[in-house]
């Protein structure tokens, strides 16, 4: 049954007031994620109506799932006690998450609604930097003795694993301190009788409350794992980032990526969240920008308005070199910030990067000359030395876009800026300008104009 099934038998049952059987439903065959996308589609009273029927365990995913709006919306509906009820069946993590998001307002009630010992330790989450390991961890994590048995370990997980966020690794600390790892598969298939020390894993991967948290994803991505210990700065356990925040964390960082790399500023919210004033704000400034750096190139052009009098016919073939070497900028930039963010490309192979660009620039640059010249030749849009002045600009502005595409997001990332800033608009910009000034200072040295 597809979602939208769901959806149409969902409100037939809510109007026939047939509550138990959409509550049994529900429960069968709706996962908390559809459903929280099925809400949203929902009048508001809908909306509250069917998370009322949800058992507490369910209502509590769904509301993880749940848009901000959306969440804010449901908090001022439900009572005091259906609150609490949800926000006890919410991990830590997902818990802060949620409070970030909402008005102060909001937050103030939230955490009326939560016992003690877990506002102590949402606020201490809430107090790590926004970007750091620390602010996306969880501290619901099983811990064991190294002098323990398998089978000890084994009903120390049955007494704690059902309020922790992940199971399937353990940590065995000795006074806080991380001291190995097992996983639930070995103490599952050894003997009872074994110490957690004979089957600990020594070889630690872990990573510390400060490190950013796009560095703590990409580790767990690079070693496959399905959490990550999160250390102090006294080298003490506090928590672990699970594989679905480190997922999280890469889709936030890509989608921030391309925005920039399109000229527009980071947004969180949905494209249908986001208010038309917003999509303006985010996009406006890039845009100002672009617009103003053309000014240059419009400068550049009035200086050789004498060549262009004597021979219009040049400017018809600015768009077409320009084009190309924003083209081939915006190639390598991609591929440099895409080797950048997972790992294969480091700062000190900016001069490897150059040699392989340049390289690959002059083979594009000879195809693309020869195929140009062939062409204005075929079509009669100039002569042999018309030929030869495009095709020397091509080859030119090829390589310089292949160095600037290359060089400058290992730049910004040299400088402690995000690669992304100096992807497709400010590179074609540079381009633009470099292309105009090369174009110029050929065409006027071959015709002598």
């Amino acid at each position: 049954m597809d979602m939208q099934m769901n959806k149409e038998r969902v409100l037939e049952l809510l109007h026939a007031h047939q509550y138990k059987k959409l509550k049994e439903e529900l429960e069968e065959q709706m996962h908390p994620v559809d459903l929280a996308e099925m809400l949203e589609e929902l009048e508001p009273l809908e909306r509250v109506l069917i998370f009322r029927l949800l058992a507490k365990e369910e209502a509590a995913e769904t509301f993880t799932n749940m848009n901000s709006d959306m969440r804010e919306e449901l908090i001022n509906a439900l009572t005091e006690q259906e609150l609490e009820e949800v926000m006890e069946e919410m991990y830590i993590d997902d818990t802060v998450d949620v409070l970030e998001e909402m008005p102060a307002n909001v937050v103030d009630r939230l955490l009326l609604s939560i016992d003690a010992e877990k506002r102590a330790q949402i606020n201490t989450l809430l107090q790590y930097p926004e970007d750091s390991a620390g602010s996306i961890m969880t501290v619901d994590y099983i811990a064991l003795r190294k002098e323990m048995t398998v089978q000890e370990a084994i009903l120390k997980i049955r007494q704690v694993g059902l309020n922790k966020e992940t199971i399937y690794t353990c940590y065995v600390t000795e006074k806080r301190r991380l001291i190995g790892q097992v996983d639930l598969k070995e103490i599952l298939t050894t003997s009872e009788s074994r110490l957690i020390e004979d089957v600990m894993d020594t070889n630690l991967i872990f990573a510390q409350t400060t490190d950013d948290k796009e560095d703590a994803a990409r580790i767990i991505n690079k070693y496959g794992l399905i959490a990550l210990p999160i250390l102090d700065h006294e080298m003490c356990m506090v928590g672990l980032v699970t594989v679905d925040d480190a997922m999280q964390v890469i889709q936030e960082e890509t989608t921030e990526d391309i925005s920039i790399m399109a000229g527009l500023s980071p947004n969180e919210d949905s494209y249908f969240g986001t208010t038309v004033f917003e999509h303006v704000k985010n996009r406006l400034p890039w845009l100002l920008f672009l617009m103003l750096s053309a000014t240059v190139t419009q400068m550049i052009m009035g200086h050789y308005e004498m060549a262009l009098a004597v021979m219009p016919q040049l400017a018809g073939f600015i768009p077409m070199l320009m084009g190309t070497g924003g083209n081939c900028g915006s190639q390598s930039s991609t591929l440099v910030i895409r080797g950048l963010a997972v790992g294969e490309i480091q700062l000190n192979d900016v001069l490897k990067v150059m040699f392989k660009e340049v390289r690959v620039a002059l083979i594009i640059s000879l195809i693309l000359s020869v195929v140009n010249g062939v062409r204005i030749l075929l079509m009669g849009q100039g002569g042999a030395l018309t030929a030869l002045a495009i095709g020397l600009t091509m080859a030119c502005t090829i390589v310089i876009a292949k160095i600037v595409g290359c060089t400058l997001p290992l730049f910004a990332k040299r400088v402690g800026l995000d690669p992304a800033i100096m992807a497709t608009p400010l590179i074609s910009t540079l381009v633009d300008i470099s292309t105009v000034t090369v174009y110029f200072a050929i065409v006027t040295a071959i015709f002598h104009i």
